[in-house]
């Protein structure tokens, strides 16, 4: 029955259905479980994700509306591209995966807060391991600038957060992702929530109905087997 929190088992993977998520708060649907690879990868194939703070139980939510951004949507300012010429990066795909995450839980520490526990770090980079969670890098001078990480395990990037450590370097990294999933023709972004920084970039709500109706289309979808290897991605912003 819907409006009812579930208590997730420690050893079966399985979830409820997303549309028994609670009203409120808004999308939270389970607690409990653990963060293996196997349970994350079957969450975001369900169109769930974790996301509790370090005094917290393992909190799963599948909101009533998703921000996504759909590849043909992703806007770019003329500032932007005018920054990109004065000062020319190098972008890489997991390369640096767990600097990345240790940098985006660096950043929401200094700024909001963060969900990004030390327990989430390690299960990220477990997926990591497993190839299903992965990172782009922006670097400027051979330094560490910016970048952001998420999972894909079908044609959909479930993004998790991102970085700069110089500015622009997180949309910069945005770009790349947005272009080089429409190189390997991929479907769309998952950006869980919505926010003004994301909207001004092209994304948008859909309904979870939505949502995981694309989803499911989406989940036919097999990335090539070297999309993720680590590699320099030349010519991205093209």
């Amino acid at each position: 029955m819907r409006n009812q929190l579930y208590q997730l088992s420690d050893t079966d993977i399985a979830f409820p259905n997303p549309e028994y998520a609670l009203t409120s708060p808004d999308g939270l649907l389970a607690v409990g479980g653990d963060l293996s690879v196997a349970r994350l990868s079957h969450a975001y194939k369900n169109g769930i994700f974790p996301w509790f703070s370090e005094d917290e139980p393992i909190m799963w939510w599948s909101p009533s509306e998703r921000g996504i951004v759909e590849l043909n949507d992703f806007h770019i300012s003329k500032s932007l591209r005018k920054h990109l010429k004065k000062h020319p990066v190098k972008v890489t795909v997991n390369n640096a995966f767990a600097e990345v995450i240790e940098a985006c839980c660096e950043q929401r520490i200094d700024t909001e807060g963060t969900w990004i526990t030390n327990e989430m770090i390690d299960a990220y980079i477990n997926a990591h391991d497993s190839n299903i969670a992965h990172s782009v890098e922006v670097w400027q001078n051979g330094e560490l600038a910016g970048g952001l990480y998420g999972i894909m395990q079908n044609g959909v990037f479930c993004g998790e957060s991102m970085f700069h450590h110089q500015t622009n370097c997180s949309k910069l990294a945005m770009w790349a992702l947005v272009n080089w999933l429409k190189r390997h023709g991929a479907h769309f972004i998952d950006c869980q929530l919505e926010n003004p920084y994301l909207t001004s970039l092209g994304a948008k709500v859909i309904p979870r109905s939505e949502f995981l109706t694309k989803l499911n289309l989406a989940n036919a979808y097999i990335p090539n087997s070297t999309m993720w290897q680590p590699q320099e991605l030349t010519a991205i912003y093209e």
